[in-house]
């Protein structure tokens, strides 16, 4: 076989093992190992609890807010050991009016001078934070009122530096189009309940996790990713970053994939340029299983996105000689063009359940692509724009 076909081979070969195991023999040996560890076990409920400062970084969330004010200030915990800190990323919208004007006292502002993005609100805070545990939510999820009790015990453990929640998708599949996202949160949710069994996570929730003040304080660049970096930021102080079942969050689903595609983007960039600054944390002689589990589930996952692209070209390396394989690069084309045209579709009308999966497929493998075009080109950038998520009730039995 000559060079140029065996790069073909490769090409095509090389998407099936990245999958392969990212996807299921890590997942499978994650499972074994962690048949063979205890669960993650909850101390009692304290005679008195630690002082918690909830912190809400928003930008224009004035219509959302106050219903995630309202269930985060309803929440099972002592109210004389718990604050709200909002930090408002220079918005425009009454969201600063909103909360200075709060009616509960224990609700406080901080304003940012000039939109800065996420990140770096959320390094603003540390020096403004008052509780022994920060615990971050995002201004559209809503908080069950058991779960921050439970996440709250989980940062009792002295081993514990980061105790991250379990995300529930919610929303209406039919009208949204994005309800192969349901699936996705599950699979990473039963993932990150063995990793805990293993060590630990290498990522938290970005939606409803806690930390310890010392390590919020931990000052990173504005344009990366907290809720991951902050797994990193717990290990190499000594701690564990675990997920906790029983502290569960409702994320409504985004309404349409072009936001899905919006979001998608954004977040595996910004993962990207995190892991990146990261890297010395996949070194497995100083860290150990830590850095097997974040280049495991992580690196092999995002590596998938442009090898993908190996079914495109990798057929045209061994025409003619294997034309019988050209089939492959037009069932991706014919892929890409279903999902492009599902996507298109579903912008305002309820999408068939038949096109619901290739275009969720197309989303993601859009979102990869452009996430490894943004580091590759060392685009970075702060600012983000908020999520529309539609309004959700809260199910009792949560």
């Amino acid at each position: 076989m000559m060079g140029r076909e065996l790069i073909g081979v490769a090409l095509i070969a090389l998407p099936v093992v990245v999958g392969a195991y990212a996807f299921a023999l890590y997942p499978v040996l994650v499972w074994l190992v962690a048949r063979m560890r205890p669960p993650l076990g909850l101390p009692p409920e304290p005679a008195e609890w630690p002082r918690v400062t909830v912190l809400i970084v928003a930008y224009n969330e004035a219509n959302r807010l106050p219903r995630t004010l309202a269930q985060a200030l309803a929440v099972d915990y002592p109210a004389d050991r718990m604050d709200v800190l909002v930090v408002s990323d220079a918005s425009t919208d009454g969201t600063d009016a909103l909360v200075a004007g709060h009616a509960d006292p224990r609700v406080r502002l901080l304003r940012m001078p000039e939109r800065r993005g996420k990140a770096a609100g959320e390094n603003a805070s540390g020096a403004h934070v008052t509780g022994d545990i920060v615990v971050s939510i995002d201004a559209t999820i809503l908080i069950p009122r058991h779960s921050l009790k439970a996440l709250v015990r989980a940062m009792l453990r002295p081993d514990v530096g980061l105790a991250s929640g379990r995300d529930i998708s919610v929303g209406d599949e039919a009208r949204e189009g994005t309800g192969a996202e349901a699936g996705y949160v599950g699979f990473e949710m039963w993932l990150r309940h063995q990793e805990t069994r293993v060590h630990g996570i290498v990522g938290a929730s970005g939606c409803f996790y806690a930390t310890r003040r010392e390590l919020h304080q931990a000052q990173l660049p504005d344009d990366l990713s907290r809720d991951f970096a902050a797994a990193s930021v717990a290990r190499r102080a000594g701690y564990r970053a675990v997920s906790v079942d029983e502290a569960t969050c409702l994320v409504p689903r985004t309404t349409s994939l072009d936001s899905e595609l919006r979001r998608k983007s954004r977040t595996m960039g910004r993962g990207l340029d995190t892991l990146w600054y990261l890297r010395g944390m996949m070194d497995p002689l100083r860290y150990g299983s830590f850095a097997v589990m974040l280049v495991s589930h992580k690196l092999m996952r995002w590596v998938l996105f442009p090898a993908m692209a190996g079914w495109i070209v990798g057929p045209l390396f061994l025409y003619p000689r294997f034309s019988d394989l050209l089939w492959l690069t037009e069932a991706m084309l014919a892929g890409l063009l279903l999902g492009l045209w599902s996507a298109r579709f579903s912008s305002g009308r309820r999408l068939p359940r038949l096109l619901a999966l290739p275009a969720y497929l197309f989303v993601s493998l859009v979102a990869g692509w452009q996430a490894w075009i943004h580091l590759l080109r060392g685009e970075r950038s702060a600012i983000w724009e908020p999520t529309p998520r539609p309004r959700v009730p809260v199910p009792t039995e949560l």
